[in-house]
């Protein structure tokens, strides 16, 4: 196994190792899918996402690819495509950071410390800086929508069924036999823009 496959099988161990749920693409270790939180006291607290990563065969000589599979307003992402314009990934790479700098330090700062001045996100830049109250309120509606596209898968049976018997989503997945190992989703709570 080569130096670089090594590196790639160490950074994704060690992210798993720290509480975030990847899924794999395929068996190779190149693409993947990262549960990505909001950080504490943002805006963004309480969204969840899901942040594909394409690890290029020079990793971590050459840096990873990185999107939100789910809608994000920020003026740093595209929301289209989900493309991230963050300086550290894209120019000042070095095989000093690893996959848990990406959604320890780097993204949280980029959704923490909006540049509006270097957008992909050309409307959401202008919101920020003419109406700052509005640009927060567009933000967390958003994240309720994010919230929702990820967890969507599985969820949406527990919420349908639930509201069937009249139960709340969150009584009602208690009493699931997910532990027996035949369902493997999580609950989506209402998410509330106010929030």
């Amino acid at each position: 196994m080569s130096s670089p496959s090594k590196r790639r099988e160490m950074d994704l161990m060690k992210l798993m190792m720290s509480d975030y749920k990847v899924e794999m693409v395929n068996d190779g270790m190149q693409e993947f899918f990262v549960e990505f939180k909001g950080p504490a006291e943002s805006i963004y607290q309480g969204g969840v996402w899901k942040v594909r990563v394409e690890l290029p065969d020079a990793y971590p000589y050459k840096s990873p690819s990185i999107g939100f599979i789910n809608k994000i307003y920020h003026p740093n992402v595209d929301e289209m495509s989900g493309s991230v314009c963050l300086d550290v990934i894209n120019q000042t790479w070095s095989p000093m950071f690893d996959l848990v700098n990406v959604f320890e330090v780097f993204l949280p700062q980029l959704l923490l410390y909006p540049n509006p001045s270097d957008p992909l996100n050309g409307e959401a830049a202008a919101l920020m800086m003419r109406d700052r109250p509005a640009y927060e309120q567009k933000v967390k509606a958003s994240k309720c929508q994010g919230q929702t596209e990820v967890r969507q898968h599985g969820a949406l049976g527990v919420t349908i069924v639930a509201s069937a018997y009249g139960f709340p989503a969150r009584s009602y997945y208690s009493m699931l036999p997910a532990a027996m190992g035949l369902f493997s989703f999580r609950a989506a709570w209402p998410c509330k823009a106010n929030n």
